[in-house]
């Protein structure tokens, strides 16, 4: 499944983004060496500046500051979705048919890991994209992360 943050996360952060007035696009948990790193991507229709970054996020760290989901200590980081905009749920797949994207899978999906191409669409539990001229199927389960591919 393609790497985001737990659900409990989710339901602590979607309430506080909306309520807001912005999109939650998706929240990204990784590491950043050995810190844990907490990336919560945010948008609405008139764009994203900082203002909205540091409102959101000040709101944000308070309920997780009670809530403490995640052991130890992390980094909290708003951001807009940017040119290369994170793809995190099948919808934004559907949304973004005939973009370029990049797509790197699971490590444990065995084979080639990492694709871009033209995407296509999505069809049943797959993303279809065309690389180099062929379309290639990627189970939407073994996606680890997908971006847009900004074209210039």
């Amino acid at each position: 499944m393609i790497r985001q943050a737990s659900e409990e996360l989710y339901a602590l952060v979607a309430p506080v983004v909306e309520g807001l007035g912005y999109e939650l696009l998706g929240i990204d948990q990784g590491r950043r060496g050995r810190r844990v790193v907490l990336t919560v991507y945010i948008d609405h229709p008139d764009g994203i500046g900082l203002d909205d970054c540091e409102r959101v996020s000040e709101q944000i760290s308070g309920v997780l500051d009670v809530a403490d989901p995640i052991p130890g200590s992390y980094l909290l980081e708003v951001s807009s979705p940017g040119l290369d905009r994170p793809l995190f749920r099948r919808e934004h797949f559907e949304r973004h048919a005939g973009a370029w994207v990049r797509v790197r899978l699971a490590g444990d999906a065995g084979g080639r890991r990492n694709y871009t191409g033209l995407l296509r669409g999505v069809e049943g539990e797959e993303v279809v994209l065309e690389v180099d001229g062929a379309e290639v199927r990627l189970a939407l389960a073994a996606i680890e992360r997908a971006r847009l591919v900004p074209q210039l």
